[in-house]
């Protein structure tokens, strides 16, 4: 069992059967009233993300999730296989259990499969990839007035805003938890 009150980031619960992954949350202390938490929860098995508030002491069941750290395959159509980097188990994960993280993923890329109760529900990026960018227009010289970024196609397909210097065939760090750049390489 889990309070509301030691409710983080990340940490797994059991409601209605369910598993959630608490993605974002807030203690609110009112002036008058009792307080409670304001969370944001994710289903791990379907990706759907809802809010939903907690009085504060409520009790939780905690859901223990277990994490292996595997091999990402390749994909045929929307289906992604992973192997098991110990043993060489190959498990597939459909295109909505990987949710977002298909933006950043590429071949023989490490990344963590969560399992609840021995069943695959999803993965955990690295934090951090390094991508090549494969298309993006030309920067001009003097031309910041606006901030100076552009969006640039990167080799998995996702779009990322990058400043004016970067060219194609650069390859660039993005957070995996926002999308952003953060550093050429």
């Amino acid at each position: 069992m889990i309070s509301t009150n030691d409710l983080r980031t990340g940490v797994t619960v059991e409601i209605d059967g369910d598993v959630y992954m608490v993605v974002d949350f807030q203690h609110v202390k009112p002036g008058k009233g009792a307080a409670f938490v304001r969370t944001k929860i994710k289903n791990v098995k379907t990706g759907q993300v809802f809010e939903r508030t907690f009085r504060a002491g409520e009790k939780l069941n905690r859901a223990i999730i277990e994490r292996k750290n595997m091999q990402f395959l390749y994909s045929e159509g929307d289906v992604f296989y992973f192997m098991d980097t110990q043993t060489f188990e190959q498990i597939p994960l459909t295109k909505e259990q990987i949710g977002d993280s298909i933006n950043y993923l590429k071949e023989n890329m490490e990344v963590m499969v969560m399992f609840y109760e021995g069943i695959s529900i999803g993965i955990e990026m690295p934090t951090f990839v390094e991508l090549e960018v494969v298309q993006t227009e030309p920067g001009f010289k003097g031309d910041t007035a606006t901030g100076g970024s552009k969006p640039a196609t990167l080799e998995t397909g996702a779009i990322v805003q990058v400043p004016l210097f970067i060219n194609i065939g650069d390859i660039i760090r993005v957070d995996t938890r926002t999308g952003e750049y953060l550093s050429r390489v």
